[in-house]
């Protein structure tokens, strides 16, 4: 850590989690995105926090999605991106949960000030994290990924830790992604790397009647009529997308933000 500046206590609203990977130094991490907030809650800039072992925390600890919460950050002097923070885990206090009420409206206010109009324009303003409304989506699909962790990740998980109990760690077999046309009419094809939609895979496989890959298969049909059916047709989605640390250009999906779409009735409006 940086010694030389101390750490200031701050108020971040969580956005998105991703799903939890293997690091051989800390052996799992979870990459948080949020907004940094000021004393009186308005919004200042895209925030990442990483690396914490957020399975790992105490319960008070365990941030969920749309909370803001205030803990001790430091700029993360190992990450040349502006955006990329470490956080004090001893220090993190969740203050309250942002509820939708109002068609999501104290969501909206807090991150759509801070959107980007595409891909190129975050790389331009010199940054690698933030939020984008698609000007369109193309398709949406899975695609299979390794079944099992690789021996060197396996051997980070085997590693005995006699202070504290193991947790496991389920490699999810496919990758979900969305080809989409951004705003300067440039197409990409990115992952999804949102916590939620990991866990919704995991539940319906985890609900099915099945067993094996029929639950798998099942699983997926259910995720697809999410992120297809309901997102494209009834949400008004914007992406959350954020870059990677050794591959600065390659971009993906870290979190969705999905307010229902408004639909107003014609006749309504005279």
């Amino acid at each position: 850590m940086n010694t030389n500046i101390p750490m200031e206590t701050r108020k971040i609203l969580i956005a998105t989690k991703t799903y939890p990977s293997i690091s051989t130094k800390y052996k799992e991490t979870v990459c948080t995105a949020g907004v940094l907030l000021d004393d009186n809650e308005n919004p200042l800039q895209w925030i990442r926090i990483y690396p914490i072992r957020y399975r790992y925390l105490n319960f008070d600890k365990r941030y969920p999605r749309w909370a803001i919460i205030s803990a001790k950050i430091e700029h993360n002097n190992k990450d040349y991106r502006s955006e990329s923070f470490r956080i004090d885990d001893d220090s993190l206090k969740v203050i309250r949960k942002i509820d939708t009420k109002n068609n999501w409206e104290e969501r909206k206010f807090l991150v759509l000030p801070l959107q980007f109009s595409s891909i190129e324009d975050i790389q331009q303003q010199g940054k690698s994290l933030g939020i984008i409304k698609p000007q369109s989506i193309e398709k949406y699909f899975h695609r299979k990924t390794e079944r099992e962790w690789s021996n060197s990740q396996k051997s980070v998980l085997d590693q005995l830790d006699l202070f504290e109990p193991k947790v496991d760690l389920e490699k999810i077999p496919y990758q979900f992604v969305y080809q989409f046309t951004d705003r300067d009419n440039i197409s990409h094809k990115y992952s999804i790397s949102d916590w939620e939609i990991m866990q919704l895979y995991r539940n319906c496989r985890n609900a099915s009647k099945f067993s094996g890959l029929k639950a798998e298969q099942e699983a997926l049909e259910k995720v697809r009529q999410k992120l297809e059916d309901d997102f494209l047709q009834n949400k008004d989605l914007y992406f959350i997308v954020g870059n990677l640390k050794n591959h600065s250009r390659s971009f993906m999906i870290i979190g969705l933000f999905y307010p229902p779409l408004v639909k107003y009735n014609q006749m309504e409006l005279f």
